[in-house]
């Protein structure tokens, strides 16, 4: 029996990072392009997992990161990022994450097809009410979809593709070595577009925003990888993506001063149940 409780732990922890990474981001990008922000991002992380490979002794391995897979993963790490950014500056944020948020279904499909896991019927429900829950979360109006909606979700597409792949790194690959790779690949396609559209001065309190968000991205890296090299199923471990909307609206409370109505709150009710039952049935088939 397979057993998921280091990949639930590790993709929880994940989703915790990456979210307020995303809201010191947001907050940094107020006053320069977004691309230029994750780019900046990207060098600060590429030297967090820099250091952390020194004061660890992993840099010995570092011949790994130019593995043909362990560079096919971060380039498509830079064009999920990139498709799905480019789609962000067209359609509005809450249909944008609506479609990002579709990732543990598309997961869950490709774990059946290419991982051949054996997915039943309690799990596709569990997964596809928390996606349903996160709907009601984000309340997108049909009126908003357009050809940049498909452009987002080429962009999470290519994201679960990049998860699923993690699989199929060779196994000496240091985790640490993943996602220093990972890091220098986005900073790399993240400034030169940056550099296209034209480099703008950026403040202290910027820099110190995107510092911040660097360290928790390094640390984002890391705990995703941990959580997909895990052993664990993907259809059960890809459904805790769904806390991050829960995390996102008490960062929006605190942050930004947003309430969700009463519709929101029944949404998180759902996406607490469905993450609930998984667990339940976690226990039992255990």
């Amino acid at each position: 029996m397979v057993d998921n409780t280091r990949g639930i732990l590790a993709m929880s922890a994940a989703v915790v990072v990456f979210i307020f990474n995303d809201a010191l981001i947001k907050l940094a990008a107020e006053g320069m392009p977004a691309v230029q922000a994750i780019g900046t991002r990207g060098i600060f992380a590429t030297l967090w997992c820099g250091l952390a490979l020194l004061l660890t002794g992993t840099w010995r391995k570092i011949r790994w990161a130019a593995h043909p897979r362990v560079v096919f993963r971060g380039t498509l790490e830079a064009g999920s990022a990139i498709f799905y950014l480019i789609a962000l500056f067209n359609i509005p944020f809450a249909i944008a994450n609506a479609v990002n948020l579709s990732t543990p279904v598309i997961l869950t499909v490709l774990a059946v097809l290419i991982l051949k896991e054996n997915v039943r019927w309690r799990r596709w429900s569990a997964v596809i009410c928390g996606f349903l829950g996160v709907l009601l979360v984000i309340q997108p109006h049909p009126g908003d979809l357009n050809a940049w909606t498909w452009v987002a979700l080429l962009g999470t597409a290519i994201g679960c593709f990049r998860d699923i792949f993690v699989r199929f790194l060779p196994v000496g690959v240091p985790t640490l070595v993943v996602s220093f790779s990972t890091a220098v690949i986005v900073a790399i396609v993240s400034c030169g577009w940056a550099l296209v559209e034209g480099w703008q001065p950026m403040s202290g309190r910027a820099l110190v925003f995107i510092a911040g968000s660097s360290l928790l991205l390094a640390m984002g890296y890391q705990f995703i990888v941990v959580a997909l090299r895990s052993g664990g199923e993907f259809s059960v471990i890809g459904a805790f993506r769904y806390s991050s909307i829960l995390w996102a609206l008490a960062i929006g409370y605190v942050v930004w001063g947003e309430v969700p109505n009463a519709l929101a709150m029944a949404g998180i009710a759902v996406i607490v149940g469905s993450g609930l039952y998984i667990l339940h049935r976690e226990r039992i088939r255990r």
